[in-house]
This record gives structure tokens, C-alpha cells and sequence, in this order.
């Protein structure tokens, strides 16, 4: 089975956010699948998607922090600047980061660790409203 869907996850501030949930209500063919992969696409040059940590919310704090002093903003020499000062910077962490992921199915659900969820890094001050791909395939 091939299964491919477009859905959006709602604006953000700039930070990293849990989406696991709003992910998977987006997906009801999931349940369908026994064996599998979901991948999913970001469709943004200035946000990431990554597995990490679903418990301790610190620790989506000290990745923003961290992520703010990798890629800062009004760094010297920089020439894309129209959009603003948020915009280069975000471009360079969702390189990093990955706007890509892909995740097991087993049973019909997600086959992670008992730490991990799926992160949205949003890279700008107010990035909007956010399209992710997602392609189901399985049995």
C-alpha cells in the first residue's frame, strides 16, 4: 500500500514543538499498517523536522537555545537579508536539522523509542502555518 497526503500543522513561534499527535491525527491510513514506513516532508525552507525528546520540555528549550547560538541572527557579512533577520539564520538550521524524516509502523503506530516524538523546528519569529508531506507505504 501507497498512501501519500498533504496537511498542514499550525503557526508556531520560533522554537521547537512536540507535533507527534497533530501528526498522526492527520494520518488515518496509519492504523492500516502493519508493517511500514511513513515519511514525511517538510515543505519549507525555514523549519525542520527531527525525532528527539517527548518528555522533558527543557530540552526543546536548550535545542533553541543552542540552535541561537548556531545560526544567529544579524551575523556580519550575511546578504540575504530582505526577509529579514530571522530568515537566513532559519535557512542554515533547517539545512542542519533536515526538513525530512522517516519513521517505522508497526501495529499501526509509529515505532519509536520510549523517549522520542517528532519535533517542528520553526526557524523564524512567526513562521505560519506549515505544509508537511506525508507518504505512507506498508502492508
Amino acid at each position: 500500500m501507497w498512501h501519500r497526503h498533504q496537511f498542514s500543522l499550525k503557526p508556531r513561534s520560533r522554537g521547537f514543538h512536540l507535533v507527534t499527535d497533530e501528526i498522526i491525527s492527520a494520518l488515518a491510513g496509519i492504523t492500516e499498517i502493519r508493517t511500514g514506513l511513513l515519511h514525511l516532508q517538510l515543505m519549507h525552507t525555514s523549519a525542520s523536522l527531527t525525532l528527539n525528546e517527548n518528555a522533558d520540555p527543557d530540552v526543546r528549550h536548550d535545542m533553541a537555545l543552542f540552535a541561537s547560538k548556531l545560526a544567529p541572527e544579524n551575523l556580519s557579512g550575511m546578504r540575504h537579508t530582505l526577509e529579514g533577520p530571522d530568515d537566513m539564520p532559519a535557512h542554515v538550521l533547517a539545512s542542519l536539522f533536515g526538513t525530512e524524516l522517516t519513521v517505522a509502523i508497526d501495529n499501526g503506530r509509529l515505532l519509536t523509542g520510549t523517549w522520542q516524538g517528532i519535533w517542528l523546528g520553526e526557524h523564524r519569529q512567526h513562521g505560519g502555518t506549515r505544509k508537511v508531506t506525508a507518504t505512507l507505504m506498508g502492508e
